[in-house]
């Protein structure tokens, strides 16, 4: 198969703007697709671990590999969706920061680890949730990927955050990895009927143009309770609002970033995703 596999980060240092929500439920529709994704779970919180159903276990996350504990190979996990593995997290990763920090491939060191995933063609994404910090982890998570995709609310609040980002993104571009850009920025917990809401995603979009994804995703109460059942909402209710617009940011993320030179025309939203398997 002639597949390219993308290297995506989902970034933002603001927290609670729906970040991991979108890495876990951008991964599964991507999945139903018959997409095949590896989330990496980079927060020491581990939402998105536990989200896609599974436990921490120590010792296997993304730092056994960097410490030099495991092979990449020995923590991918897979969920009990078809298409869709993890690297999970656990507490470990929490003193990363301090820990790697004077490692002289600090910068590299996780591209250097998701290297032989990449190369094998085995995914079409690598969707990596980064911690909501401007740290080490996240730096070494920016050097590796392809592309940013930010999610952000649309508040005044969010706009210096999404400066902060932005500026780490070209800083790194500049200095690392000149191959980085801004996937994209994505309206999250959005109430389309405020008018600060409408002001804000506004002025975004005259800012950043067509990097702005035309889906918006909707404050929705079963996105809210999907997290605690371990079950993305695309699969829990799969004709939620929230699970209806996870769909079409799919869509829409697959048409700007095809891996098997073909380009996806969207799909009918209103057609059900895959469900679990047993």
């Amino acid at each position: 198969m002639n597949r390219m596999t993308r290297v995506i980060a989902i970034a933002n240092q603001k927290g609670g703007v729906g970040k991991t929500t979108t890495v876990v439920n951008l991964a599964a529709a991507l999945s139903a697709r018959k997409r095949a994704v590896l989330v990496v779970d980079l927060d020491p919180q581990a939402h998105a671990t536990l989200g896609l159903g599974l436990e921490k276990q120590q010792g296997v996350s993304m730092y056994a590999v960097l410490s030099g504990q495991k092979p990449i190979a020995d923590v991918i996990q897979p969920t009990k969706w078809d298409n869709l593995n993890v690297i999970p997290s656990e507490v470990d990763l929490a003193g990363a920061e301090l820990e790697f920090g004077a490692r002289e491939d600090r910068l590299t060191m996780i591209k250097d680890a998701l290297q032989p995933v990449k190369e094998s063609g085995t995914f079409d994404y690598i969707l990596l949730d980064c911690p909501p910090s401007l740290g080490i982890v996240m730096t070494s998570a920016l050097v590796a990927t392809d592309g940013v995709l930010i999610p952000i609310q649309a508040e005044y609040l969010a706009m210096d955050g999404l400066a902060l980002i932005t500026g780490s993104i070209e800083r790194i571009r500049q200095s690392v990895n000149p191959n980085l850009e801004l996937n994209g920025i994505v309206f999250t917990m959005v109430n389309s009927t405020a008018k600060l809401t409408t002001d804000v995603m506004n002025e975004v979009r005259n800012h950043f143009g067509e990097k702005v994804y035309e889906t918006l995703i909707p404050r929705n109460v079963r996105v809210s309770e999907a997290p605690s059942m371990g079950v993305p909402v695309v699969f829990l209710d799969s004709r939620s609002k929230g699970a209806q617009a996870y769909k079409a940011l799919a869509w829409e993320f697959q048409a700007k970033n095809p891996t098997r030179g073909v380009t996806i025309a969207p799909a009918d939203p209103s057609v059900p995703v895959q469900q679990p398997s047993a």
